[in-house]
C-alpha cells in the first residue's frame, strides 16, 4: 500500500509503497477513504511527541472495513466507519465507564502507531473503538470529526457546558476553531472569534461568530472585554501558544471557563498560563483530550439532521503527495478551515 513515510523528526516526508497491515485479533484494518491534516500530526512530525521512526503520521480517519479480527464482535468487511483519535483499551474502568479518551493504556494513530496518511490503517479494540456512519454522513465529514470536531464539541458541551446566551472566545479559526465556532452557535451562545489572518476570520463570520478580532499585536483581552461587557464567559485556546493560551484567560470574566484545546508543547513539558488570574477572579482552566466513541451517536444525529454541518469546514481535498508537503508547513500556514486527504489520489 501507500503511505506518507516519516524517516527523521523535521525531516522530508516521501510516499513509499509498504505493506499492507493484518488486523490484530481484536482489531480491523480500515481502508482509509478520507483523513484529516491537522496540526497535532505537525507536531509529531516536529518531535513535540515521542515517535518510533520510521512512522506514518494521521490520526483522523474515516473509511470501510477491509479486514477483521477473530475476536471482534460487531463488526464486519463493508461497514463505513470512523474512529476518534484515540483508542480505548476497551478493558479498563475508564474505558468501561465511556470515557476513553483518557484511558492510561490507549494507542493513538499517528501518533503511538502508524496512522493513516496511507491507504489501510489498524484500529484496535474495535468493538470499544470503531463508530458506525449514518447513511447521509460523507466520508469526508466524518473524517472531519476525529480530532477537531469532535473534540470542541465534547470540550464546550461536557466539559465547559456552554448554555444559550454566554459569550465564548475562540483564540484561533483554523480547523478546531471554526468547529468551536459551529457548535457555540448551534448551543445558542455568542461567539468571538480571534485569528491573525481575514480569511480565517471571514470564514468564521460565515459560520456565525458575533464578532472577529485581528490578532494583529494589539492587546486581544481589552477588546474581547469591550465587546462582550466585561469578558466571555468561555474562552477557548484553538491553537496551542504561551500567547494564545494566556490572551483566551485574560479574556474570560470573573468565574469563567477556559477550555484547552491546542497542545502546548515546551522542553520542560511545562507550560506558563496566568495562575494569579486565575486564583483571583476564580476561574476554572480545564483540558480537553478528544471525545469517546460511545459519545459519538448524539454528535452524529445533529449532523445527520443538518443541525451540525462540519462538511461546510472542509477547505480543499488533496492527495498523499500533497500532503507529504504541506505537513511540514503547518505551523506557519493559516487555512481556514480543514485540509482532507484522499490516499486514493
Amino acid at each position: 500500500m501507500r503511505a506518507v513515510m516519516m524517516t527523521e523528526t523535521r525531516g522530508p516526508l516521501e510516499v513509499r509503497d509498504v505493506p499492507a497491515p493484518t488486523p490484530p485479533d481484536d482489531g480491523v484494518v480500515v481502508e482509509v477513504r478520507a483523513t484529516g491534516l491537522c496540526r497535532s500530526d505537525w507536531h509529531a512530525w516536529a518531535g513535540h511527541d515521542i515517535i518510533a521512526l520510521p512512522h506514518v503520521p494521521g490520526h483522523e480517519f474515516s473509511g470501510v472495513v477491509a479486514a477483521v479480527g477473530a475476536e471482534v464482535a460487531t463488526w464486519a468487511v463493508g461497514d463505513s466507519v470512523t474512529v476518534p483519535f484515540v483508542y480505548g483499551c476497551g478493558m479498563c474502568a475508564w474505558c468501561e465507564s465511556g470515557n476513553a479518551q483518557v484511558c492510561p493504556d490507549q494507542r493513538q494513530p499517528g501518533f503511538t502507531q502508524w496512522g493513516s496518511f496511507a491507504e489501510q490503517v489498524v484500529v484496535h479494540a474495535a468493538d470499544t473503538n470503531l463508530v458506525g456512519i449514518p447513511e447521509g454522513v460523507t466520508f469526508d465529514a466524518a473524517a472531519s470529526l476525529g480530532c477537531r470536531f469532535a473534540t470542541a464539541y465534547r470540550a464546550l458541551t461536557a466539559r465547559a457546558g456552554v448554555v444559550a446566551g454566554e459569550w465564548v472566545v475562540i483564540v484561533g479559526a483554523g480547523g478546531v476553531g471554526l468547529s468551536a465556532a459551529m457548535i457555540a452557535k448551534a448551543l445558542g451562545a455568542h461567539v468571538v472569534a480571534v485569528d491573525r489572518t481575514m480569511d480565517a476570520l471571514d470564514a468564521a463570520r460565515a459560520l456565525g461568530a458575533d464578532h472577529v478580532v485581528v490578532a494583529d499585536g494589539r492587546g486581544i483581552p481589552p477588546l474581547v472585554h469591550s465587546v462582550t461587557g466585561g469578558g466571555a464567559h468561555v474562552s477557548v485556546d484553538a491553537v496551542g501558544s504561551e500567547q494564545t493560551c494566556a490572551d483566551a484567560i485574560l479574556s474570560l470574566r470573573r468565574r469563567g471557563r477556559h477550555l484547552q484545546i491546542g497542545l502546548l508543547p515546551t522542553d520542560s513539558g511545562l507550560s506558563p498560563v496566568p495562575m494569579a488570574r486565575a486564583i483571583a477572579w476564580e476561574l476554572d482552566l480545564l483540558g480537553s483530550h478528544g471525545m469517546a466513541a460511545a459519545d459519538y451517536p448524539g454528535m452524529l444525529e445533529l449532523i445527520r439532521t443538518g443541525a451540525l454541518r462540519p462538511q461546510e469546514l472542509i477547505e480543499r481535498t488533496v492527495g498523499l503527495r500533497d500532503a507529504a508537503e504541506l505537513l511540514p508547513t503547518l505551523d506557519t500556514a493559516s487555512p481556514a478551515g480543514i485540509t482532507i486527504i484522499d490516499p486514493r489520489r
